[in-house]
């Protein structure tokens, strides 16, 4: 399996790891880091774009209605449970608060392995990296390429490499209108979540600057809380490698776009701490970008999902997402998603790209 060593003597073992770890760990102290944090930001709400109007209301809806798009950093709420519904007879999304009592296990990879090691070379980078200012009345920017599988005649079919531009909107809420997505030019709004009659509020599945901000930072705490609040699914229950799956998804959608150091910080370091985390030393972006990576399989699902990151600066590149196993979605190997990071900025006004007055743009990744 991806990112798994051979068997080896004891001997060679350790060697190969304290070499391994040696390599990772952090550079000397006056070695200087980059402010950009180059960190993806996902729209989980992409997938309910204007699913609450009638889709012949325009053209536009008319082309895509409703259209679901798997994103590698929310596949718990998309990839993982669509899957479900054709393999384990349909689960639905619920709100739930309940994590497992036993805290103690998920620092079970806290030990310095690998990819514990590199995951905490990522979080001291993202604590050096510059804070932006961000009002409650501004837009978070994100451009990126991505490819993403269409599920609707029953095999998974890849889409081609798009870009994709959006605008989150940072008021508290709860918004009726969250901001706009661009694909290929397209531009549509993005509404209130599917259910939030009243609006969807600044939270977990919509996190603005400020709620982000408002995290705990002690990677403990802030694992506790993704763990109470974390959408899981209904009509059964998860067993602890599931519920440790549906968290590191959780993670990785938090981790898009502009962040608080801090918060992303701890956000790494919480990541450590799942069971199953590894390293992916394949891993690559939809633009072919290869770079540290760092892997979970979903087992129950048999599907992987891979983040990548910037050997240099540990900057965040992208993700992808592929089965494991044959289904009937399609063979072990098939593309489920990718995407690479391009821009993020903070701007003014939803549909207006960086560069305007009292806007700031991200550095840009570029292949």
């Amino acid at each position: 399996m991806i990112g798994r060593r051979t068997p080896a003597s004891p001997g060679s073992h350790e060697r190969h790891d304290r070499e391994e770890l040696a390599r990772l760990l952090p550079p000397p102290a006056d070695q200087d880091l980059p402010y950009e944090q180059h960190l993806r930001h996902k729209e989980l709400l992409m997938h309910r774009i204007d699913r609450d109007q009638d889709a012949a209301d325009s053209r536009t809806r008319d082309a895509q209605p409703a259209r679901r798009w798997l994103r590698p950093a929310v596949l718990a709420p998309a990839t993982a449970l669509a899957l479900a519904c054709a393999l384990t007879a349909g689960i639905a999304l619920s709100g739930d608060d309940g994590r497992p009592a036993d805290t103690a296990r998920h620092g079970a990879a806290t030990d310095m392995q690998p990819a514990a090691a590199l995951l905490h070379r990522i979080s001291d980078a993202a604590q050096q990296r510059r804070a932006p200012t961000v009002r409650d009345d501004q837009f978070l920017y994100t451009r990126e390429k991505a490819r993403d599988a269409e599920l609707t005649g029953g095999k998974a079919k890849i889409g081609p490499l798009k870009t994709r531009e959006s605008w989150a909107a940072q008021q508290p809420g709860p918004l009726h209108k969250l901001g706009l997505v661009r694909v290929d030019g397209e531009t549509l709004p993005i509404n209130a979540e599917l259910g939030d009659t009243e609006g969807t509020p600044a939270g977990i599945n919509r996190p603005t600057y400020r709620w982000l901000s408002s995290l705990p930072t002690d990677p403990d705490k802030l694992l506790d809380k993704l763990y109470a609040e974390t959408p899981r699914p209904e009509g059964g229950t998860l067993d602890e490698r599931e519920r440790d799956q549906a968290v590191f998804e959780q993670i990785g959608y938090l981790l898009g776009g502009v962040m608080p150091p801090d918060t992303g910080a701890a956000l790494y370091r919480a990541a450590a701490k799942i069971p199953g985390v590894e390293r992916a030393p394949r891993a690559h972006d939809a633009v072919g970008r290869q770079g540290l990576g760092i892997a979970r399989d979903d087992k129950r699902h048999g599907i992987r999902t891979e983040w990548v990151f910037d050997k240099k600066d540990f900057s965040f590149l992208g993700s992808r997402s592929y089965l494991t196993e044959d289904t009937g979605y399609g063979k072990a190997g098939t593309l489920l998603s990718s995407t690479a990071e391009l821009e993020h900025a903070v701007v003014d006004k939803a549909g207006r790209r960086p560069g305007g007055t009292g806007e700031r743009a991200g550095t840009a990744h570029r292949s």
